[in-house]
């Protein structure tokens, strides 16, 4: 796998729904379906949510993680993260839900562009070794996304990467012992 096709970490202001914050990094090993949103996208409302919904009651016994991503590109003073807790609330969303870090250089909030989402609402169905198996702008058919992520829930969990206090490792690679040459 190249590194190109790593999903890139999130950059997250504030989180909802989870006791403790998320990153691509601490999940891996987990079959992961990242969707952005914003709560005044019309698509978002009618079909996206909804959709997400669905994902997390057919996947409910699995080790699939779904994380929402507030990701607001436009209208910034209506999209407060208190409107938002009220619409988490409202919309009864249980999914752990990140609002996008916004950096004053660019109106596209940081995740979303390191993603390169177009808009909302956009996912990525990242697999257990980090890699993106398949990114999205709109929303997928529910069939062909419930494939998608049967397929990677059913792949193998990868082998633990070699740890630097391993004997004969340092830096990060590991030499065979002298012993064993």
């Amino acid at each position: 796998m190249s590194d190109l096709t790593l999903a890139p970490e999130l950059s997250v202001s504030e989180w909802f729904n989870t006791p403790q914050p998320l990153s691509i990094a601490g999940l891996r090993g987990k079959v992961i379906y990242l969707h952005s949103f914003q709560l005044l996208c019309p698509g978002c409302v009618a079909e996206s949510l909804p959709q997400v919904r669905r994902i997390e009651r057919i996947f409910a016994n699995t080790d699939l993680q779904v994380i929402g991503l507030h990701t607001v590109f436009e209208h910034h003073e209506a999209m407060t993260p208190t409107v938002l807790r009220a619409f988490i609330h409202e919309y009864r969303l249980t999914a752990p839900i990140g609002v996008d870090q916004a950096d004053g250089r660019s109106d596209i909030p940081v995740t979303m562009r390191r993603y390169g989402f177009r808009g909302t609402p956009s996912s990525a169905l990242i697999g257990r070794d980090g890699a993106i198996l398949h990114h999205a702008f709109g929303v997928d058919d529910d069939i062909a996304l419930g494939a998608r992520i049967g397929m990677a829930l059913a792949a193998p969990i990868p082998a633990a990467a070699p740890s630097d206090k391993a004997e004969g490792c340092a830096a990060g690679v590991c030499a065979i012992p002298a012993s064993a040459a």
